[in-house]
């Protein structure tokens, strides 16, 4: 039988309006990030930086995967 506190469960949440987007442990809010390297630095500081966070199956990417991030792209100023 799995130990959860082996396997942390990592979600990483829809994007917001802003394009950022919530990460959590369980039912904890580890950080928000606007980047992929956002992600890998919030699990690093949480001491959960040997996790794979585009391949692992621990990490669950939910409103789409590591490359999406809305609104990166729209941060031009006009």
């Amino acid at each position: 039988m799995d130990n959860p506190a082996k396997h942390p469960h990592i979600v990483v949440h829809a994007p917001a309006l802003d394009g950022s987007r919530r990460v959590t442990e369980d039912d904890v809010t580890l950080g928000l990030a606007s980047h992929l390297d956002d992600v890998v630095e919030i699990l690093r500081l949480a001491d959960l930086d040997r996790i794979e966070v585009e391949e692992s199956d621990l990490v669950e990417w939910q409103g789409g995967g590591p490359e999406d991030w809305p609104g990166l792209s729209e941060h031009e100023d006009g």
